[in-house]
């Protein structure tokens, strides 16, 4: 019988670290991961047959949860006709109508890849449309590992990046500022001094690469006035929150409409996926209308198309925000009660059904007290939980999610299983 040790020990050999990407190999809180043999609805199942409870939810894209009947049909039927045609298809027209349809924002949309393509092609046309160079980026917020967005910064409000990964040239890390996430004087600031020279400001409406934080009500204002009275460009990465916080995503949420914004996880239904759209202006300057060049072999993929497609359609249809946000707020209410009864310090952080439960009494509204949680208690906690058959990011970071079958029943499930672990890591 295949047993995940003896496949770990098997992928180290043939890929770094075993992984495809760092965090699934559970470095920041021990232990070796399960390898996953299949899922459905809220459950994860491991190549030895065990069940977990399933907060990660493929890191955000599974809202109707694992293999959802019509998602599973829409693909089904788009196998049947081909993989891919590198031609275009009626699906690509299809999706792209309703993601004008649904985000205020947007006008005209290009889909690609991931959401790394998606930032990177978003920001490569914000400066050819404002002929400047310089991009302001904040703490915390993670947009995919294009080279001037993997910075890591010191909380000056005009600090540039430093490069936070070997292979990034200095020069290129010198275009991005970083600033403090909800610090709007720190963007005055910026803006006063350099704004004749900033092409755009990316960010997460609500920040969830830090762990959940929701951003003050000030914020996204001053992003928008600022980025209109200077000429620059806001845009929003909404990989994570379109369609999760709302249909109309964090724009509608919060009112503020973006120049550009960027997609990804839910709009591909759990397939590799990626977006960016906006005004019609701007994108009139992507090829082949306009002079920037951006291409993919997979881009507008019929499988991924199909899956996105059915599952917009069903929460269209379904409306399921009220009942995720109620079930968030369960969720987090109680996790809260767990650990103060256990008499551990948590700050829960959630908006809808996206959540942190950070290890640490302060409240958490940037990078600096996000990153003041203990590590090596959230890594505990996490052990604990696996133990108990919940699955939670494998990262203090990280936000946990929750899906349509997320229902009351899994709701009580963790929080039963969440005080146990919160008595075992306070003694």
């Amino acid at each position: 019988m295949k047993d995940s040790a003896t496949l770990l020990a098997r992928a180290q050999k043939v890929m770094p670290g075993g992984v495809n990407s760092p965090v699934r190999a559970y470095g920041a809180v021990g232990g070796k991961p399960p390898f996953i043999s299949r899922a459905e609805g809220a459950y994860l199942y491991d190549v030895e047959g065990r069940r977990y409870l399933d907060y990660v939810l493929s890191w955000g894209p599974l809202i109707l949860g694992h293999r959802h009947p019509a998602v599973v049909a829409a693909i089904e039927e788009a196998l049947a006709r081909g993989t891919g045609f590198g031609a275009p298809t009626e699906g690509e027209v299809v999706l792209a109508e309703m993601l004008v349809e649904a985000l205020p924002a947007v006008e005209s949309v290009r889909l690609v890849n991931s959401g790394t393509e998606a930032t990177m092609s978003a920001l490569r046309l914000a400066r050819a449309y404002t002929g400047r160079s310089k991009i302001v980026k904040f703490q915390g917020c993670y947009h995919g590992h294009v080279d001037y967005l993997l910075l890591q910064a010191g909380s000056g409000a005009l600090t540039y990046g430093v490069p936070s990964s070997p292979g990034i040239p200095p020069a290129v890390a010198a275009t991005t500022i970083v600033l403090p996430y909800n610090d709007s004087e720190a963007l005055h600031r910026c803006f006063a001094a350099q704004g004749g020279e900033i092409a755009a400001v990316i960010l997460e409406p609500v920040a969830g690469n830090m762990g959940c934080v929701p951003p003050d009500s000030s914020f996204l204002a001053a992003a928008r006035r600022l980025t209109q009275d200077y000429g620059s460009l806001l845009i929003f990465d909404e990989v994570i929150t379109a369609f999760r916080l709302g249909y109309g995503g964090a724009q509608q949420l919060y009112g503020i409409e973006p120049d550009l914004t960027c997609l990804g996880k839910i709009i591909g239904g759990g397939l590799p996926v990626g977006a960016y759209g906006g005004r019609r202006e701007i994108m009139q300057m992507v090829a082949p209308v306009g002079p920037v060049y951006q291409a993919g072999t997979l881009s507008g993929n019929p499988l991924a198309v199909a899956a996105g497609t059915a599952t917009l359609r069903l929460l269209q249809k379904s409306n399921p925000y009220a009942t995720l946000e109620a079930r968030g707020e369960a969720l987090a209410a109680g996790l809260a009660e767990a650990a103060s009864s256990a008499g551990v310090p948590v700050t829960v952080n959630r908006r809808g059904s996206m959540l942190t439960v950070f290890f640490t009494g302060e409240a958490v509204r940037d990078y600096a007290t996000a990153t003041g949680a203990d590590t090596a208690r959230y890594a505990r906690f996490f052990q604990a939980m696996l133990a108990r058959g919940i699955y939670l990011p494998p990262s203090q970071f990280e936000c946990w999610f929750i899906s349509t079958a997320h229902g009351e029943a899994e709701i009580a499930a963790t929080l039963e299983a969440a005080r146990a672990a919160f008595r075992a890591v306070a003694e």
